[in-house]
């Protein structure tokens, strides 16, 4: 095969996107994956009896319009996602599983607490701009600040800290004590949202047939896709890019796009760009969580006025119903070393008793249950971005921007959500590439 004019390192959705639209724009592509399939952390499995199960990425919202427009582009359908199920909302903690709006150790206190915090919360989300972060005056500040910091500031009460970090873990990118504030607020705004996170927005579609299917099917029309190909070195030169896999393989081509995780990345000797970019690039960190998942025959939860939504204080941050009986889980960073530690045998005993003390023994009995941990998996190193207090500001404002012929993209909270960052970078990336021609 003659020489690509591009080499795109890895075939999540990131490289799937930018590979699609450089080859759209007349370009000669090659996509190198380390792993034996396409999609990164997204991937399905289907059962006997047609369903098909997400094991990685599954529900997008209105905000994710990279994402939304890629699915229309590959016909692909969409439908409601778990916000519509019915019956309520489930919180875990110690001695206590309440079904409803607000827990029964929320005080009306606590209650008023919320209440002003929002209002807070929305009058800082209307003062940063979201094409144009750099530009918010408390920067700094805000970046070293933590979410709790924040919400001691603003005069939280204990109950609505405690909501708060459970709504954090539930998410499963860390902390509130471990979160920057500036990080947090700038990915609302990027969400279009003007105060908290809401699923009904961010959360409330997904695709119908199945979220892997929209990697599938990209990497279906792509010309030259290698599996099980890990990249070892890239040099990056005016006159051409060589990118060296682990087996030793030299391909020559004019421009490259780095389009996998940071910590992947770090593995990766890159020679030929920038101090300055290497550093930015190698000091973004993802959150170490898994998924853990069960299929069931029926969704049982709904007898007892349950809409298997839940945020809890074990070992599983969360809970949802990723379709008719299937029943997705996070473990967020604080328990990922508690919950990978052990064998996979105790892993799936101790999270489907987590599942009966929410939803009733029957979760005890599952068709088949799935685990995924993307923290040490070596090709992931984590889920989404983590920034901790200070890592915006070290990062610092070439995160996001490329330095051709060297480009990056990639799963990113920082533009407003897991797949519609590695679709919206992705795509970012490709016209970046082709603009400079």
């Amino acid at each position: 095969m003659s020489r690509p004019d591009v080499v795109v390192v890895g075939a999540g959705l990131a490289g799937l996107a930018a590979a699609r639209d450089l080859e759209a724009g007349g370009a000669q592509v090659t996509v190198l994956e380390a792993r034996p399939r396409v999609g990164g952390r997204v991937e399905q499995v289907e059962l006997a009896d047609g369903r098909r199960v997400q094991l990685g990425g599954e529900v997008v919202g209105n905000a994710h319009t990279s994402y939304l427009e890629l699915v229309a582009e590959l016909g692909l359908t969409l439908s409601a996602s778990y916000v519509a199920e019915p019956g309520e909302i489930t919180r875990q903690v110690p001695g206590s599983v309440d079904v409803g709006e607000w827990p029964s150790w929320c005080t009306a206190a606590d209650r008023a607490s919320h209440e002003e915090v929002e209002a807070a919360l929305v009058k800082l989300l209307s003062s940063i701009d979201p094409e144009d972060p750099w530009a918010f005056p408390d920067r700094s500040a805000l970046d070293r600040m933590s979410v709790g910091d924040w919400l001691r500031e603003a005069g939280a009460s204990p109950g609505v800290m405690r909501l708060w970090e459970m709504f954090q873990l539930s998410m499963s990118d860390g902390s509130i004590e471990r979160t920057s504030m500036f990080a947090h607020a700038r990915q609302l705004r990027a969400g279009g949202s003007a105060g908290s996170y809401d699923v009904e927005q961010w959360e409330n579609l997904r695709v119908a047939e199945g979220s892997a299917t929209v990697a599938l099917t990209m990497a279906a029309a792509l010309h030259d896709v290698r599996l099980s190909t890990p990249v070892r070195r890239i040099e990056v030169g005016a006159g051409g890019s060589v990118v060296t896999t682990s087996d030793g393989e030299r391909l020559r081509a004019d421009a490259v796009v780095v389009a996998v995780p940071s910590g992947p990345a770090r593995d990766i000797d890159i020679d030929g760009v920038s101090d300055a970019r290497l550093t930015s690039l190698r000091r973004q960190r993802h959150a170490w969580a898994a998924k853990f998942v069960a299929a069931y025959d029926a969704p049982f939860w709904r007898e007892r006025g349950q809409n298997a939504l839940a945020e809890s204080e074990g070992v599983l941050g969360s809970t949802w119903p990723q379709q008719r009986g299937v029943l997705s889980a996070l473990v967020p960073p604080e328990r990922y070393a508690a919950f990978a530690a052990t064998d996979p045998a105790t892993r799936t005993r101790e999270a489907l008793a987590q599942v009966a003390e929410l939803y009733g023994p029957e979760a005890t009995s599952p068709l088949q249950t799935w685990t995924r941990l993307w923290g040490t998996d070596p090709w992931t190193q984590g889920y989404v971005t983590n920034w901790r207090p200070g890592d915006v500001e070290a990062v610092g404002p070439l995160h996001g921007t490329h330095e051709p012929p060297f480009y990056v993209c990639g799963s990113d909270q920082w533009v407003a959500g897991y797949m519609e960052g590695a679709v919206r970078t992705g795509r970012g990336a490709a016209a970046a590439a082709l603009t400079r021609g």
